[in-house]
């Protein structure tokens, strides 16, 4: 499906809310976002790459950019800065292996991506202030604060920035017939609806990702409208076009909304991406051969992850995979690891559910990239929120830390075999080159031949830097 995750439910004149109008589309031609997902071809925003009105002279090393998400926040300590000196309390019980890059180790329990340190830089000096998931995430997701008052609870909403992905889309148009941002398998939404910053934001719905919403790795899976039909593809899309018609005759009711005025260019390039086998082809993922299927993992990680390369590789400009739940339904809380009943204590998860389908996913998809060519221009951030507690808990846990924690990036004119950045003797605090997320998402900019301070504007037409900090040059 495709999700527009909005909180509203005002009443539109002619008696039909908001929601229903947006359940009708998905339920009838796949949501509304998908026709605001195929904006022309040739639109750039005002000032789209300079952000003074014309466009940069610097040829891009990035052409798209997959974010693989650790929901919840990964341990520093128990994957890529591993402090063997520290006392236990601190260390934890796991042991650092060498990688194929002298002086570079990490976690046993990441043996494929040790094999592979050439091929990636480990920032260990990550750091903000932000100890809430909401507000965590939507600071790496769209580089600013979240400024409205917020509780657990709390979904996306339109006076929020973009998505770093979104953002993209406004600044960079679309070249293909693909969705130029895409969510699979979910959204993050561990408890209750989908976090903020996971979509178009102020910029609207027509930026917001196509969401998959379904897991690869079960035999059920479907991408949702793009979908070719089991039985009568060219039917089920006249039917879908009728349900467009009755929909087109109620604009005279909503025509003054902001729904209609978002969304109403865009129906019939919709129809178009819907019948387009090239979009069908590049989402099916048992196009792929078994082998390389094992390869990545028979799981939900794994396959979402081989499906963000196949994506890529088809012209989409920004897919986000976030890892939130394993294929047995359970572990909806990702990387969140206290060591809380009826969660397994955090070593005992980290060691079983979550490391070895993240070093299978990783390391498959920098192996795949990297074989067809396509590294060089494929930026893999694979990163969460924040860090984990030097400290274990009482419960056997691991807390959030967002002071100092580590991530990994790869490709896209980004350097293989280092270290960026130090922590201090116990991965609480930055020993050098604190990088703040602000700082990570100006160099994707840059990487992709944006810059970082353009501008884009709100519900108001007031102007909003897109981030406000610039490129991180020792990271390249």
């Amino acid at each position: 499906m495709l999700g527009l995750c909005t909180n509203e439910t005002a009443q539109h004149c002619g008696g039909i809310t908001r929601r229903q109008l947006l359940t009708a589309g998905s339920i009838g031609f796949g949501g509304f976002t998908l026709p605001g997902l195929l904006r022309a071809e040739s639109q750039l925003a005002d000032g789209a790459l300079s952000g003074g009105g014309s466009r940069s002279v610097r040829r891009p090393k990035a052409k798209s950019v997959i974010i693989l998400y650790l929901s919840g926040g990964p341990s520093q300590l128990d994957m890529w800065d591993m402090k063997p000196e520290a006392p236990r309390e601190i260390r934890g019980t796991f042991e650092p292996i060498a990688t194929n890059v002298s002086g570079i180790h990490v976690s046993e329990h990441l043996p494929r991506m040790a094999s592979l340190a050439d091929k990636y830089t480990i920032v260990r000096s990550m750091s903000h202030d932000e100890t809430d998931h909401l507000r965590g995430g939507y600071l790496v997701w769209t580089g600013d604060r979240l400024q409205r008052p917020i509780v657990q609870g709390s979904g996306m909403d339109r006076r929020d920035r973009p998505h770093v992905g979104s953002a993209l889309h406004k600044l960079l148009g679309s070249s293909t017939t693909m969705p130029p941002f895409v969510t699979v398998p979910e959204f993050v939404s561990p408890v209750g609806v989908s976090r903020p910053g996971q979509h178009g934001g102020f910029l609207g719905a027509k930026f917001d990702p196509y969401l998959i919403h379904s897991n690869p790795n079960l035999s059920d899976y479907s991408p949702g409208p793009l979908a070719a039909s089991g039985d009568v593809p060219t039917a089920r899309l006249e039917d879908r076009r009728a349900l467009l018609s009755l929909i087109n005759r109620q604009r005279r009711h909503l025509e003054q909304t902001a729904a209609a005025r978002d969304l109403s260019p865009y129906y019939n390039k919709a129809f178009d991406l819907l019948s387009t086998s090239a979009a069908q082809r590049a989402f099916d993922v048992t196009a792929e051969t078994a082998d390389t299927r094992d390869r990545y993992g028979r799981h939900i990680f794994g396959q979402s992850t081989l499906i963000a390369r196949r994506l890529v590789e088809a012209g989409v400009r920004l897919v986000q995979v976030n890892f939130i739940r394993h294929d047995d339904g359970k572990g909806g809380q990702g990387y969140d690891s206290h060591s809380v009943p009826p969660y397994p204590k955090h070593l005992d998860w980290a060691k079983t559910a979550l490391l070895p389908p993240t070093d299978h996913a990783f390391a498959a998809l920098i192996e795949d990239l990297s074989e067809r060519g396509l590294l060089d221009e494929t930026l893999v951030i694979m990163m969460g929120e924040f860090g984990r507690t030097p400290r274990f808990n009482k419960n056997g846990g691991r807390d959030h830390w967002p002071a100092c924690y580590s991530l990994v990036l790869a490709g896209g004119g980004i350097p293989g075999g280092r270290v960026y950045g130090a922590s201090d003797k116990i991965a609480a605090a930055p020993k050098a080159n604190p990088l703040a997320p602000e700082g990570l998402l100006a160099t994707m900019y840059h990487l992709l031949g944006v810059n970082p301070g353009a501008e884009i504007h709100d519900q108001q037409k007031r102007p909003n830097r897109l981030v406000s900090a610039g490129p991180v040059f020792g990271l390249l």
